[in-house]
């Protein structure tokens, strides 16, 4: 195993000195892998009872790596060599960190954007099988992934079921339907591991095994790490970093998560959607951004970041005030985050392992899908973009002016949320704009990708602090995709999605601004222009 470190500064290593003591006395370390699940008070015992067997994935997933692998020799005799995953949140995340760092190829279909979608059918389909996985069996973006692929997978002459491997939990519906169906395999992941901590088991193993990573090693590396936590040392790393993400007093809310020279691809992202889900919920909790070494954030000196570094084993690192940082290999890491996310929840008095306010965006989709109202008409339109917002647009007659009118709307404690409902890899270079609002705002920014941020951050948007301001981007596609047997289209849900999601914010009184791309490409440019506008103006304010 890669040798794990830590290091503190300011308000962390306070916050470390302030727990650590009574952490390590009340046995904290080793009472969470024994699974006392009262940790997190009565009112989260019936769910934590039934949330921890993550402690020890790592062990118990080892009986599925023989499996895993004589699969994948099986496809590849048979000319499959490309693994496409259709999955949301934790069953995309985490697959698409560990095949990253591995260097191996994972198409990770995460979307319901027509033409993602499109482009991912549109590739190698002879040589391609699919993981489908779904906890629950019901995701309706799953499900609708499924379907397409298994169409076109019959439309090419191809035994669809020789090509879909499911995973999901024991007796859900998708469990039951597929084994009728006769699919190439079905692996059951362990019910008592919520989504988001589910990366070391059949979720995280069977897309990245069949991809071609080393799981055994990965597995191997987790017990390890496993094995020092579950430790009631004031050495205890996720003890240490636990304190810092909950522990801050007072509570630096944001926590900047910089890569800076790890090696792991993405760690960031996963370590996103852990944090925020967890955390976010009772009107408290900490808001990971994702960032760079040299992004605003780190050097903004907010009393309400605090910065975690992301570094090599071996590296010399000169810390700022209140930052962290930290070094491990993949697996280390994420049973670190893990365990470190359950102590940031008991110290901040929440339950880590459950989401009440996921639900809230998918009900109103849903309730979109089925009524198929007319769209909210446009305030005005600005060259390619309809301009949609509440009434603290004021007089706002540009995209321009929009978008300012709602950074106007930021506190001194707030943080800007950017949501691009569309193909975030064919328009990868929007996520640019983070750092530029970030700098022309001072204030923390996030960028999310919908519809898959809604099973992430999106439970911190409407769960945590009211202090999110929300800028929502939707675009037309060129071409809308029908889903099998379904009544909707890609096209009709993910914009249901993009529309119940603003819905839901704005009754829990957040602004949202939602910005419409009649053109991808030229709205694309032109909110490029705005953003970059807006950074000059703050920067020639700054000189």
């Amino acid at each position: 195993m890669s040798t794990l470190s830590y290091e503190a500064t300011g308000a962390a290593q306070q916050a470390l000195e302030q727990h650590l003591p009574a952490l390590v006395e009340e046995r904290i370390a080793t009472r969470i892998f024994a699974k006392d699940h009262t940790l997190w008070g009565p009112d989260a015992e019936s769910e934590s009872a039934i949330r921890l067997g993550w402690v020890e994935a790592a062990t118990v997933s080892q009986p599925l790596v023989k499996d895993i692998l004589e699969l994948r020799d099986a496809l590849r005799a048979e000319g499959v060599t490309r693994i496409a995953l259709c999955g949301m949140g934790g069953s995309s995340l985490a697959p698409e960190v560990i095949a990253g760092t591995a260097g191996v190829e994972l198409t990770v279909l995460d979307s319901t954007d027509p033409d993602q979608v499109r482009a991912a059918l549109a590739d190698r389909m002879a040589e391609t099988a699919i993981v489908v996985s779904s906890k629950s069996g019901s995701t309706v973006e799953t499900d609708s992934q499924r379907r397409v692929f298994e169409k076109a997978f019959n439309d090419a002459g191809i035994d669809a079921a020789s090509r879909i491997i499911i995973v999901t939990d024991p007796g859900s519906p998708l469990d039951k339907a597929s084994r009728e169906a006769g699919y190439r395999a079905v692996f059951n992941a362990d019910p008592n591991v919520g989504g988001r901590f589910s990366a070391l088991t059949a979720f995280g193993l069977v897309p990245s095994g069949l991809a071609g990573v080393d799981i055994q090693a990965f597995l191997d590396e987790a017990e390890e790490a496993a094995e020092v936590l579950n430790d009631d040392a004031p050495e205890n790393i996720g003890l240490a970093l636990g304190t810092a993400l909950g522990g801050t007093s007072p509570l630096r809310n944001k926590i900047v998560i910089a890569e800076d020279g790890s090696g792991i691809v993405g760690f960031a992202d996963w370590a996103e959607q852990l944090i925020a889900e967890s955390t976010g919920k009772l009107g408290t909790g900490v808001l990971p951004i994702v960032a760079g070494p040299d992004s605003p954030e780190v050097n903004s000196g907010a009393k309400d970041v605090l910065v975690v570094r992301l570094v090599a084993a071996d590296a010399d690192v000169e810390l700022g005030e209140n930052e962290v940082a930290i070094a491990g290999g993949l697996a280390a890491q994420m049973m670190v985050w893990e365990f470190a996310t359950a102590v940031a929840g008991m110290l901040l008095g929440i339950n880590p392992f459950d989401q009440p306010d996921v639900e809230a965006a998918k009900v109103a989709a849903r309730g979109l899908l089925d009524a198929q109202p007319e769209p909210t008409p446009a305030a005005f339109v600005d060259g390619s973009i309809e301009v949609r917002g509440g009434e603290w647009l004021g007089g706002a007659s540009t995209a321009a002016e929009a978008v300012s009118a709602l950074l106007d709307t930021l506190r001194p404690d707030s943080y800007l949320s950017i949501q691009a409902y569309f193909d975030r890899l064919a328009f990868a270079e929007l996520e640019g704009v983070r750092d530029e609002f970030a700098a022309a705002t001072g204030r923390p920014v996030t960028f999310g990708w919908g519809p898959r941020f809604l099973h992430s951050t999106g439970q911190f948007h409407k769960g945590g602090p009211a202090i999110g301001v929300f800028l929502q981007v939707t675009a037309a596609s060129t071409e809308d995709l029908a889903i099998p047997e379904r009544p909707f289209t890609f096209g009709e849900l993910i914009s249901a999605q993009a529309a119940g999601d603003a819905q839901v914010l704005e009754e829990h009184g957040r602004p949202v601004l939602r910005l419409h791309l009649t053109n991808r490409a030229a709205g694309v440019a032109q909110l490029q222009d705005i953003v970059s506008a807006l950074s000059a103006r703050a920067s020639a304010t700054e000189s």
